[in-house]
């Protein structure tokens, strides 16, 4: 499966972004689908899953009711909706998909996007 996010941008602190991930090639209802995010010399972190089908969703504690994941499987795309952002949250985000339940290890994921870059600004 090949995946493309986008919606990235600047943004104050406290405001909103949307990005979306698209996903084309095989049965996108197959697979989990996450977010990552990488600040400039940090490590790739575990940020957001959703199930399948969508019925599990685990978030990381940093952006737990911050944050809402969603996917709409007929159009094959992911979303995530990011509200009262904070500058700590500044990172080039991934989106990625595994055939694995509800994983959070990077490891476990077979197919990654190209990422979009979000700052946010204090």
């Amino acid at each position: 499966v090949q995946l493309q996010a986008s919606g990235g941008g600047l943004v104050q602190a406290g405001g909103s972004l949307r990005l979306s991930c698209a996903a084309s090639g095989r049965t996108f209802s197959n697979y989990a689908l996450g977010w990552f995010r990488q600040a400039p010399g940090k490590e790739r972190e575990f940020v957001v899953v959703i199930s399948s089908f969508g019925g599990s969703t685990i978030y990381a504690d940093s952006v737990k009711g911050r944050f809402t994941i969603s996917r709409d499987n007929a159009k094959k795309m992911v979303y995530l909706q990011m509200s009262s952002l904070k500058p700590e949250d500044t990172a080039v985000y991934y989106c990625a998909a595994s055939e694995s339940s509800i994983p959070r290890g990077s490891h476990v994921y077979d197919y990654w996007g190209q990422g979009t870059q979000v700052t946010v600004s204090s």
